[in-house]
């Protein structure tokens, strides 16, 4: 039940296609000094303990859109989706309305265990009807669409039977989702498991996409039996690179404007930088990238 202070928020529509993840040391400066954003996005499961992190994001949705993207509903799982993890997210968004809710296509619960990663997947048959089985489930649960997201991973199955785009595609044919493009994502991956990022942009089903994801990555050495080699690892906690935004500029090129988040989930640096990063977004998606 909805209480005073927690009363249905305004409609306030996209204008800006631009938004950055909302984190609680940048609280009052947005609420002093709203900055040049079009929304904020919020993991939900951060919110369900109510208190302080529900009255803070109870003040930004009155000036600004948000979106959730959960990080806990473990959609590639063996199981069904929890309910409890589900009543706790639709209590979220019959507060809040958020105007895209998202998670990701990988697992990280199994049984009573819930691990702090998100985990990769086989990309066969039954990895697809376990997903589209778990999809279905949130959705009706939601009575609404969500997106999945696209992986940044560190291993690959011999066994795949699919690309990870056309396992994507076919979860919308399936479902009616849409989809989450992480472009780091993508890019993590051409390097690590050597895929083709522009075959893949190419290929996953534009008109489902629903959003964006844009976020930085570091370099990190490891020792195997054939010699030293190196990874990339998705951190969220740099700059966005000069290949993954040459990425971005090639998918929005193709794509056009879809709602774009720069995503920064530790080591917060300064709100300045988050918004000027959103900035260069702006100016991709406006065709003035030189103008950044």
């Amino acid at each position: 039940m909805k209480t005073s202070s927690q009363s249905t928020p305004p409609d306030l529509p996209i204008i800006d296609p631009v938004g950055v993840g909302f984190r609680s040391p940048h609280y009052q400066e947005i609420m002093d000094n709203p900055p040049n954003l079009g929304w904020f996005e919020v993991h939900p499961e951060n919110y369900f303990g109510g208190g302080i992190n529900r009255h803070q994001l109870t003040k930004i949705r009155q000036n600004f859109p948000i979106s959730m993207h959960s990080v806990g509903l473990s959609l590639g799982s063996d199981q069904a989706v929890d309910t409890n993890h589900l009543r706790q997210i639709k209590d979220l968004i019959d507060i809040y309305e958020p105007f895209i809710i998202s998670d990701h296509v990988s697992w990280s619960a199994s049984g009573n265990a819930h691990l702090n990663d998100l985990l990769p997947l086989p990309y066969n048959s039954e990895t697809l009807q376990r997903l589209c089985n778990n999809i279905d489930q949130c959705q009706e649960y939601f009575g609404r669409k969500m997106l999945v997201e696209n992986p940044s991973t560190y291993l690959a199955f011999n066994d795949n039977e699919m690309k990870e785009y056309e396992l994507l595609n076919e979860l919308v044919a399936r479902t009616g989702c849409g989809i989450l493009l992480d472009i780091n994502n993508i890019y993590v991956q051409s390097h690590n498991h050597g895929i083709d990022a522009l075959e893949y942009i190419d290929n996953v089903k534009h008109e489902h996409i629903g959003e964006i994801h844009l976020a930085g990555h570091i370099e990190r050495k490891i020792t195997q039996d054939d010699g030293e080699h190196i990874i990339l690892v998705d951190t969220h906690n740099q700059l966005v690179k000069a290949e993954v935004w040459d990425l971005y500029d090639y998918a929005v090129k193709k794509m056009g404007s879809i709602p774009t988040l720069i995503e920064w989930d530790q080591d917060f640096p300064p709100l300045k930088t988050l918004v000027s990063e959103a900035a260069l977004a702006r100016n991709i998606i406006e065709g003035k990238r030189d103008a950044a």
